[in-house]
């Protein structure tokens, strides 16, 4: 399967290149370039004659401090403004690389190939990088889209059963965000973390083509765009409660089973609309993919996910940001009053969902 298409930008736009083979063909071309890469992936790029800056690519990886030393290393192999700079790895790799790009002086091109499923089907188009400062997570960050994306399905062989999954559950979410035909297009390629390669290759066709409208309609995230943030500000508290032992992908599931509780606390009634039903399932299975997750939660206390949401970005001073489903399957971004009955509703739903965890006897540890 070979899928290519473009995505508009102010700037111009750019090719996303999905092909099994793709990365290597990548790194077989010339030219001005330097390479950063996920460790995980430094031997392939040693094995084409390439000498890759190295990320070990957690968390503290993606921190403000940390870009300094990228620079460091950009300038020590003499990169000038000519210098495309190559990532190839997972989101911790394209945030890095996507901020250094943005600044390095005051910007270069440069070309992505993410190897992660979760960096597949979503991350990979759009441009945002996502710094953390301290302790607060993704707090700055910039947008500077690739000269080009190069998808290769084959590296999703190289993942786990919970990476893939991990995967899944953003695209999914881009899915959802966009409207029931985009969903049941979904779900009718039968998504799970075990899909034949192949099979897979379609999801992620679909996910990004599905993603490029809300990107080319509000490329700066200021209306439709900020829909796709569904799952997150729940997903990033679950994240950084857990002392980040629940990643990224996992914890974006189960924050959308929080809006799904959140919205049912105010007064949304899912019952009628079949297909809400069916997307919190497929979420729930991808979900549970995830080994030793009810013991990860077990140690999560609703008042550290409380503090996480409060510390959230995406609020105002006034209000909490928060993007739930309607009960006729679309997505829609409320905002409510910073105050005590928000914070109850929002803490009931994170309460709800680490009930589940702990009483459904399908999501215990093996």
């Amino acid at each position: 399967m070979s899928v290519s298409f473009k995505v508009a930008t102010s700037t111009g736009s750019y090719n996303v290149d999905i092909a099994c083979g793709a990365l290597a063909a990548t790194l077989a071309e010339v030219g001005e370039r330097i390479y950063i890469v996920d460790a995980f992936l430094e031997p392939t790029l040693r094995a084409a004659g390439i000498d890759p800056i190295v990320i070990v690519a957690t968390e503290s990886a993606k921190s403000l401090d940390r870009m300094a030393d990228l620079i460091i290393a950009m300038r020590e192999r003499r990169a000038t403004r000519n210098t495309v700079l190559v990532a190839v790895g997972g989101g911790v790799v394209q945030d890095a690389a996507a901020f250094v790009a943005s600044v390095y002086m005051r910007g270069l091109d440069w070309i992505y190939a993410p190897t992660t499923l979760l960096s597949m089907t979503d991350s990979c188009i759009g441009g945002k990088s996502s710094i953390n400062v301290g302790t607060f997570k993704n707090i700055v960050g910039t947008i500077h889209p690739p000269q080009r994306v190069v998808v290769d399905p084959l590296l999703a062989s190289t993942l786990t059963l919970e990476q893939r999954a991990a995967g899944l559950c953003e695209a999914v979410k881009i899915c959802l965000c966009r409207g029931p035909e985009a969903l049941d297009q979904y779900l009718a390629l039968s998504p799970s973390s075990d899909m034949p390669d192949e099979a897979l290759a379609r999801v992620i066709a679909l996910s990004l083509q599905t993603k490029k409208w809300f990107i080319e309609i509000d490329e700066f995230d200021k209306s439709e765009r900020m829909l796709l943030n569904f799952g997150h500000t729940f997903g990033h508290a679950f994240e950084a409660a857990s002392g980040f032992r629940v990643d990224h992908g996992i914890a974006v599931g189960l924050g959308m089973l929080a809006a799904l509780h959140l919205g049912a606390a105010m007064g949304r009634d899912y019952r009628a609309t079949p297909i809400v039903g069916r997307f919190r399932d497929h979420v729930i299975d991808l979900v549970s993919a995830r080994r030793d997750l009810a013991r990860d939660l077990a140690s999560v206390e609703v008042p550290a996910l409380m503090e996480a949401f409060e510390a959230d970005k995406k609020h105002s001073r006034d209000s909490y940001a928060v993007i739930i489903v309607t009960p006729q399957s679309a997505v829609e971004r409320r905002l409510l009053p910073r105050d005590g009955a928000s914070a109850q509703l929002i803490a009931g739903a994170f309460q709800a969902v680490l009930a589940d965890w702990a009483t459904c006897p399908a999501l215990e540890t093996e």
